[in-house]
């Protein structure tokens, strides 16, 4: 569910403060645990290291993302791959065989 329109964007004083400090283009990333931030357009050419509950994964804040949350760029789970058994036996079949290696 979205936030009441009357309320206006969440945005964290704190990681604003840290914004307003730092020059436009500045190569220094921002570390913040706000995930629920939403992106302004003071925020846009900032690098931010967003926290996704075990490493800080690097946000560039472009136009594109102004109204969407930091959280949204920072994924919180790995994809490893479907299948199973099935799954292996097409990887192999797909895969060319490498030849065997000759010992002397």
């Amino acid at each position: 569910m979205s936030r009441s329109l009357k309320k206006g964007p969440h945005i964290d004083e704190k990681l604003m403060k840290k914004v307003g400090k730092l020059r436009a283009g500045d190569q220094t990333a921002i570390r913040t645990w706000s995930r629920s931030c939403t992106i302004v357009p003071e925020m846009v050419g900032f690098t931010f290291e967003v926290h996704n509950g075990k490493d800080f994964i690097i946000v560039q804040a472009r136009e594109d993302m102004v109204g969407h949350k930091l959280g949204e760029f920072s994924s919180t789970t790995k994809f490893v791959r479907h299948g199973g058994k099935m799954q292996r036996e097409l990887e192999t079949q797909t895969k060319p065989q490498a030849a065997p290696v000759e010992k002397k």
